[in-house]
């Protein structure tokens, strides 16, 4: 991946699972890595160190920089104050990926409503705000900046007993789209990874 070393990155949902792979990974590529997690300091530790050592094997001395950002993905004022506190700390923000995730199994007709809004939080309308906040800052200092977001063959496919994941990931193709069509001209790229095969 050519064209990563010393940019900086956000990966919500980072202390574990995908969103962990994909800091390790831009750390590899030498980018700057800001490790989102909501609940878990130590986890993202533990991300911070594996990104850390397999970037640079002696992480005392690495030129790839790491921040930990602790932030609820579904709470407005915690997603402002994570870009905020990324951009404060390594000057700018170049790139955003939107991981961070979650999904409830229920029959449809017994969802709760406080699950259902709790999956759309996180999944679609979180991703949708830290867009917005990274594309604020992409424009404020005309700066062409790029946003991944993380889908799911889900957002065409549908997913019995998982209603309001299917709805955020479908909700998210959309947005991705729209989002990208709106800023292109800016140079702000917006893709989503959704695995979905023809």
């Amino acid at each position: 991946m050519k064209g990563l070393k010393g940019k900086n990155a956000l990966i919500t949902g980072a202390s574990s699972g995908i969103g962990q792979a994909i800091a390790i990974r831009l750390a590899q590529e030498g980018c700057n890595i800001a490790i989102n997690y909501r609940k878990s300091p130590e986890a993202a530790e533990d991300t911070e160190e594996m990104a850390l050592q397999k970037a640079c094997g002696d992480i005392k001395n690495c030129g790839v920089k790491s921040l930990l950002v602790q932030g609820d993905v579904s709470c407005e004022q915690d997603i402002v104050e994570m870009v905020d506190t990324v951009i404060k700390k390594f000057g700018s923000l170049d790139l955003l990926v939107n991981n961070a995730g979650i999904q409830t199994e229920s029959p449809s007709h017994e969802v709760k409503t406080e699950d259902f809004d709790r999956v759309i939080n996180v999944n679609l309308r979180g991703a949708y705000l830290c867009a917005r906040e990274a594309i604020k800052h992409f424009l404020s200092q005309n700066h062409p900046g790029t946003i991944i977001n993380i889908s799911s063959v889900h957002e065409l496919i549908p997913r019995p007993f998982y209603v309001s994941y299917s709805i955020s990931k479908g909700g998210m193709e959309n947005m991705t789209k729209t989002l990208a069509l709106e800023y292109a001209k800016q140079g702000i790229r917006v893709n989503a990874i959704a695995l979905v095969q023809p």
